[in-house]
Order: C-alpha cells, then sequence, then structure tokens
C-alpha cells in the first residue's frame, strides 16, 4: 500500500509546481502588457533652429524624475523652479569662464525679471559653487533682474556640467538641478 500512496503523491505534486509555475507566468506577462498599452508615447517636435522637443500636453507635471527640457531661448540648459511656475535656464562662456542663469516663466521662453540681487550655482564636476550677480537686461524693470552672471576658472574646462541653481523669489526659496547634454563646442 506504501508504494501505491507514493506513486499518487508525486504525480499531484508535480501537477501542483507546474500550475504555480504557470499561473506566475502568466501573470507577469499579463502585468508586463497591462503596462506597456497604458504608458502614452511623447510626441517629439523640431523647432525652427533644430532643436528637438518633446511635446506635452498642458499642465505636464514638471516634478517627475526625468521630466525632460529642450535647449532654452539663449541656447542653454533648462530647470525647472517650483513646479513649473519659474524656469531657469544655465548657460556657460567657456572662453571668458562665465557662467550665465537666465530667469523664465512657466513657458521656459518668456524673460521674468525677480526682486533678488543673486543666484547659487553649484556645479558637481569639477565642483565649485559660484554667487551669480544679477545683470538686468534693458527690458527689465528697475530694481528686477532675470539674468544672474559670474565667472570661475573651472568653467574654462569644455565639458558638460551638471549641478544646482538655487534662488528665492518673494521670499519662496527655489531650487532647480541641470544637466547639459552632448552637443557641439566652439
Amino acid at each position: 500500500m506504501m508504494v501505491l500512496k507514493t506513486a499518487i503523491q508525486k504525480p499531484a505534486i508535480y501537477n501542483l509546481r507546474s500550475a504555480v509555475v504557470l499561473a506566475c507566468l502568466l501573470g507577469f506577462v499579463g502585468c508586463k502588457q497591462e503596462t506597456a498599452s497604458t504608458t502614452p508615447t511623447p510626441t517629439v517636435e523640431t523647432d525652427d533652429q533644430g532643436h528637438e522637443h518633446t511635446d506635452g500636453e498642458e499642465g505636464d507635471d514638471h516634478t517627475v524624475a526625468g521630466h525632460g527640457h529642450g535647449a532654452g531661448p539663449h541656447d542653454g540648459t533648462i530647470a525647472d523652479w517650483g513646479g513649473g511656475k519659474y524656469h531657469v535656464e544655465f548657460t556657460v562662456d567657456h572662453d571668458k569662464t562665465q557662467a550665465t542663469v537666465y530667469v523664465l516663466g512657466a513657458d521656459e521662453k518668456t524673460a521674468t525679471p525677480i526682486d533678488a540681487e543673486t543666484i547659487d550655482l553649484a556645479i558637481t564636476d569639477p565642483q565649485m559653487s559660484i554667487m551669480l550677480e544679477a545683470a538686468p537686461q534693458e527690458s527689465d524693470p528697475p530694481g528686477k533682474s532675470s539674468r544672474f552672471i559670474g565667472t570661475h576658472e573651472k568653467l574654462g574646462v569644455v565639458q558638460e556640467y551638471a549641478g544646482t541653481m538655487t534662488g528665492v523669489i518673494d521670499g519662496t526659496p527655489y531650487s532647480g538641478d541641470f544637466s547639459e547634454e552632448a552637443h557641439g563646442h566652439e
């Protein structure tokens, strides 16, 4: 009797294992297909200067990691301040060892003068910290600036920079990370 009992249990155990493995595989494949089918595909457009921009819907959440910004109006790298309320554009002139940051509006294009004397710029590699001074543009009203400039000898290094831009607008601190992407240097 013992031989008969063992012979009956083995196929039942193997059938149970096979069923569990099959259920796991089907569940995994089913979840993966559902995720892939519900992810929207972004539209990429090219502007009149040949720069590609990811087209988003109005009200995009700018706090999502990896949210992409195209080239700014001064051909710089854009960072978000305040969930899309403001943007800041980082540019660098290697010959002058000078960084310029422009404060822009929600549209990432319009100069937005602020009541601030400085903006802090922290670069990760090579590590440096620069206090950028207000350098108002001609269109900025008295006492406000949409452009901030600072120099540092390490900015003479021709490379892609990454870091953080920090400032205060109407008593509210703002901070945004940026990372340049490879492009041709002059």
